[in-house]
């Protein structure tokens, strides 16, 4: 096995082999790549909404044992997702708004404005809906973590 000149300097100007709270057999070891998954955007799944033009494109791997959704939402002016039911206990939700403006209200009591590059965090064992109040087109990105 070849060992980098480099790496034992390396080693030796930090101090002992434990002051990277690594082992040297994990400095030298090879990675490989277990889960790698393009999809390209012709092949997304892209679920959408005739009467209201509310678009869902699945930007994550469907893989429902995985606990992790990430998705685009694109939600037109004036328009509404609808409410979505609450989830289980320790479902999380974030949501990014990356163009537009978007009203998140949960249990139809608790209502948040996000404007663009607003982010949003809530525990989504609530009913739940996302609202475009404004003239323009709201995009905003959502990864819903069911693993808990």
């Amino acid at each position: 096995m070849y060992t980098s000149p480099w790496l034992t300097r390396s080693i030796t100007v930090f101090g002992q082999p434990n002051s990277l709270n690594v082992s040297v057999s994990q400095l030298l070891e090879q990675r490989e790549i277990r889960d790698a998954i393009l999809i390209p955007r012709a092949e997304r799944i892209i679920l959408s909404d005739d009467e209201s033009g509310f678009k869902r494109h699945l930007l994550s791997p469907a893989f429902p044992s995985k606990g992790i959704e990430f998705i685009l939402n694109v939600l037109p002016p004036r328009q509404s997702t609808g409410i979505f039911p609450a989830h289980k206990k320790h479902v999380k939700e974030y949501v990014y708004v990356s163009k537009g403006s978007l009203t998140v209200t949960l249990d139809e009591t608790y209502r948040y404005n996000l404007d663009e590059g607003d982010s949003f965090y809530f525990e989504a064992n609530v009913d739940h809906r996302f609202d475009n109040r404004q003239d323009t087109t709201c995009e905003y990105f959502l990864i819903i973590d069911a693993k808990g």
